[in-house]
């Protein structure tokens, strides 16, 4: 399948980050699947036979937020040439101490970490590159997953569920509504001999089917987060975690408002270049009648 890549740069008083973020989520609601920020703004992906120029241009057009001027340039990606594009990129090799190294099939292997994860990205998000994925992962080393449930929600690449499987959790759960990212997970998995994780396609709709969790961990955006905190924590044992990222510092007020709506605790957060991890507690007994 071939892909068209927007580059796009902005002329504004608002903070590149900011931009970027609502950006996303606008372009996300016409059909593009993956999104790359950085300091110059934002790299987006559609499916070329999906994209559609004159309701992109009128995305931009009606942005939320006036006053900002918008340029962009368009390139068609070939399939075959993915692994070459992140490789020059997007995607360098992640390492955490000597705890964790999260490379591709395309980078040299490197010895002396614990939990080598291999990532081949793709059109799917959260290689480690991301500051909201790297904050997730520093999350999950700290715990004891051993014989312990784990669900991640919005698994992009699958790179929690998979450090997750490689702490010996009993049971892991990764979703995403995205069918690229779904496949892909499936595909890293494999790649990890991480055959037991369940990879599933479909939102929080699906987190009723597969029972309760000791850790929830949901990467994906403010919005979606605020709208879906009350499907997850059903799904919470009592003390349970709740971890999430996605937002910035400045979202943690509104995040922690409804989490104390939906019985969970704030117990601290994490933050690089503004992004931000929350660890949350469940203080409900759940209801499994």
């Amino acid at each position: 399948m071939e892909y068209c890549k927007l580059s796009f740069s902005y002329e504004s008083p608002i903070e590149t980050d900011i931009i970027n973020d609502l950006l996303a989520s606008e372009l996300g609601s016409i059909g593009f699947e993956s999104f790359v920020p950085d300091d110059g703004g934002l790299t987006a992906f559609i499916a070329i036979d999906k994209y559609d120029r004159s309701s992109m241009n009128n995305c931009l057009e009606n942005f939320p937020v006036p006053g900002i001027t918008f340029h962009h340039t368009e390139e068609l990606i070939k399939e075959q040439n993915w692994n070459e594009e992140w490789e020059k990129n997007y995607f360098q090799p992640i390492r955490i101490g000597d705890e964790c190294m999260i490379r591709a099939s395309f980078h040299p292997e490197e010895n002396g970490f614990k939990h080598p994860i291999i990532i081949d990205p793709k059109m799917a998000f959260g290689t480690g590159n991301h500051a909201t994925t790297y904050l997730m992962l520093c999350e999950m080393l700290k715990l004891d997953l051993k014989n312990r449930e784990v669900l991640d929600i919005g698994c992009g690449t699958a790179v929690l569920a998979i450090l997750a499987a490689r702490k010996d959790a009993s049971r892991v759960v990764a979703i995403d509504i995205d069918e690229w990212a779904y496949s892909n997970a499936i595909e890293n998995c494999r790649l990890n001999n991480a055959t037991k994780i369940q990879v599933v396609l479909g939102g929080a709709e699906q987190i009723k089917n597969f029972g309760m969790f000791d850790s929830i961990f949901a990467n994906i955006n403010r919005n979606i987060l605020l709208n879906d905190i009350h499907s997850y924590v059903p799904a919470l044992k009592k003390d349970g975690l709740l971890f999430m990222s996605g937002f910035y510092q400045q979202d943690l007020p509104v995040i922690e408002d409804e989490c104390n709506k939906n019985g969970l605790h704030l117990l601290s957060f994490t933050e690089q270049d503004n992004w931000v991890a929350v660890k949350t507690q469940n203080r409900i007994k759940p209801d499994i009648s």
